[in-house]
């Protein structure tokens, strides 16, 4: 954990913006797999990790806004668990790590809600996204568990969602230490991109450095030569010539800060001229995203301008005609890039993802689009120093919306389908970058992964 006097700080943050009631911090509880004893890898709530920084299962934070008390509620281990366990700091220990001066006993988190529900007081919770979290949630507050996430209080979530999203020092660094574990995956990845092998043998063998050099990786890898499927999960194509291989990944460091990259390997490590022209048109709108970032640009701004680079690439190759930023406004564009530029990243790979994203990237001011495409930017207010993203443009040939939009005729003012439908058979391009805002622009996080098709062919060659 970060030193104690950084959670004291967050949660005096915390309570200079709220004043009234308590703040309930569930932390997360073992999940089993398929017997109680067999759990999924242990993963704490982000916000619980936040504020009170303890990552063990079964614990609670509670922070009231008119005393000031901060309250850690858990047990001490017992003879069984020190069996199985070992030894275990007691919970008094525990607090005092993160500055917290007061704990009670797991069991009396339910009398001590009861009390302040009779008194009349508002509790806090932010929205809950596991089913045992409203569970625990429905009970202490007598409410149907299926309506937890929308009795959340959005005072508490705009409060953390606007500590969150301005990084500290100390998290900046972890992000970095992720971003090079990250950028070994990729470059093994690249690496193994040859003839014959198979997508799991790649997945396992970049997951598991993952593991080895830091806390696993920060999201389920996407590792496919199908990369027109966004988020391919699935691992059981061989790789062969003329296929492109997505590689999206990234590692979680030792307290939870995520990395996450992407990039793009032609199979066998020779770029086709095809291949070459699309990716150097995907890269550009990277590479100029990355420049243009600053304090006061908004990601949506930057987000429109990378489609328009990729629509005016597309024009010259023939894909699409007419003018490229009325093609943008139109939406012509999403046909290739159905997908925001980027995501916020910090603790959660998505950040504060489960906060709900119109609190985290729009405010009364800027409200989410309609249009398909730009409906899908998670983010798309003003960039702030502290702010870390990801920059992650791609073109995409989907034979399934390809064929839909001629069907319905979609903007043929714009796209060319009959020279569409020649890369039908060509999948995906993406690259991404994990970028800082900083108070003069912004700078990558982490070791940089090759990416120009030079770089990208010379590892390949190694």
């Amino acid at each position: 954990m970060f030193d104690r006097q950084i959670y004291i700080n967050r949660r005096s943050r915390l309570k200079s913006l709220l004043n009234d009631g308590i703040a309930l911090f569930t932390g997360n509880v073992e999940s089993p797999v398929n017997y109680p004893a067999n759990t999924y890898h242990w993963r704490q709530d982000s916000d619980f990790l936040y504020f009170f920084g303890l990552d063990l299962p079964g614990l609670a934070g509670v922070i009231d806004f008119n005393s000031g008390d901060e309250i850690i509620f858990g047990n001490d281990v017992d003879m069984d668990d020190i069996i199985w366990m070992g030894p275990q700091p007691a919970m008094a220990d525990l607090a005092e790590r993160v500055g917290v001066k007061k704990t009670m006993p797991l069991a009396n988190l339910n009398e001590y809600i009861e009390k302040a529900k009779t008194g009349g007081r508002s509790i806090h919770f932010l929205p809950p996204y596991r089913a045992e979290t409203k569970m625990t949630l429905g009970a202490l507050l007598h409410e149907n568990p299926c309506q937890m996430r929308s009795k959340a209080s959005e005072k508490l979530i705009r409060a953390v969602v606007s500590l969150r999203s301005i990084k500290e020092d100390v998290e900046i660094a972890e992000i970095e230490m992720a971003g090079d574990v990250a950028c070994e995956m990729q470059t093994t990845a690249m690496r193994m991109c040859k003839p014959g092998v198979t997508e799991q043998e790649i997945f396992g063998t970049i997951e598991g450095i993952a593991w080895a050099k830091a806390n696993g990786p920060s999201f389920p890898i996407i590792l496919s030569i199908n990369g027109q499927t966004l988020h391919n999960h699935v691992h059981n194509n061989v790789l062969r010539e003329g296929k492109m291989m997505m590689s999206d990944c990234g590692a979680e460091s030792a307290l939870h800060y995520a990395a996450d990259l992407t990039r793009t390997t032609p199979v066998g490590g020779r770029f086709s001229q095809k291949q070459k022209e699309i990716y150097e048109i995907v890269l550009k709108a990277n590479t100029e995203s990355i420049k243009e970032a600053g304090p006061g640009i908004s990601n949506r701004d930057l987000h429109l301008n990378a489609c328009r680079i990729i629509a005016s690439g597309l024009k010259d190759l023939g894909i699409m005609k007419g003018d490229p930023a009325e093609a943008v406004t139109e939406g012509a564009h999403a046909l290739f890039m159905p997908h925001g530029l980027g995501h916020m990243m910090g603790l959660d790979v998505h950040d504060m993802e489960s906060l709900g994203e119109n609190f985290v990237g729009y405010n009364d001011e800027v409200k989410r689009s309609t249009q398909f495409g730009l409906a899908f930017l998670r983010f798309a207010l003003p960039y702030k120093p502290g702010h870390v993203f990801t920059v992650e443009p791609g073109i995409y040939f989907i034979p399934e919306l390809i064929s839909q939009w001629k069907a319905e005729g979609k903007h043929n003012r714009f796209i060319d389908y009959g020279k569409a439908e020649t890369y039908l058979d060509f999948g995906g391009c993406r690259i991404e970058d994990d970028m800082l805002i900083t108070p003069t622009g912004s700078r990558p996080l982490g070791k940089i992964a090759p990416k120009t098709v030079q770089e990208i062919e010379r590892v390949c060659m190694k």
